[in-house]
């Protein structure tokens, strides 16, 4: 337990992962949040922004959102709505949890392996942005999959921490 009552959560090789992609994601917004800047200044000084921007700031948004998944899942900082159950003890209230994360788990596995899907066909056929850049984006649709594995797994390793209350 990480605090009195608490359940602590998943370590290992999860957890690093989620912490990487995370990180990572956390970077590329702020790779995207300095584009957006300096495209925005070369639009207002002279009417010439940064070719592409919009394709390279619709990527990159994306992915950083989708990475911090797996690190919010982590965390149990997802939203989570106590419609019912604030009335029931704590460990009613954690098998409840359980429920709902392994509820969480399969739709974020059905997303991961239908955009794993997804991408390999972007892929295959050479699925490219509509814009300047013209991008190839069947790779950017494969890891955002990973992402949604990831968060898949980090679900389910919550599972039974939750039921078992530990």
């Amino acid at each position: 337990m990480s605090q009195e009552g608490e359940i602590a959560p998943p370590g290992g090789v999860l957890a690093g992962a989620a912490v990487f992609m995370a990180l990572a994601g956390g970077l590329v917004l702020l790779a995207i949040s300095f584009l957006t800047v300096v495209s925005g200044g070369l639009r207002w000084l002279t009417s010439q922004p940064i070719r592409g921007d919009f394709e390279l700031i619709s990527i990159g948004s994306g992915l950083g959102v989708l990475a911090a998944l797996g690190f919010t899942t982590l965390k149990r900082g997802n939203i989570m709505v106590d419609s019912f159950s604030t009335w029931l003890p704590r460990r009613w209230n954690e098998v409840v949890d359980g429920f709902w994360q392994l509820v969480w788990a399969a739709v974020m596995g059905v997303i991961a392996w239908r955009m794993a899907l997804g991408g390999a066909e972007a892929m295959a056929n050479g699925s490219r942005t509509i814009g300047l850049l013209a991008l190839p984006f069947g790779w950017a649709i494969a890891v955002g999959a990973a992402c949604f594995g990831l968060t898949a797994l980090i679900a389910l390793a919550w599972v039974p921490r939750l039921i078992r209350g530990r």
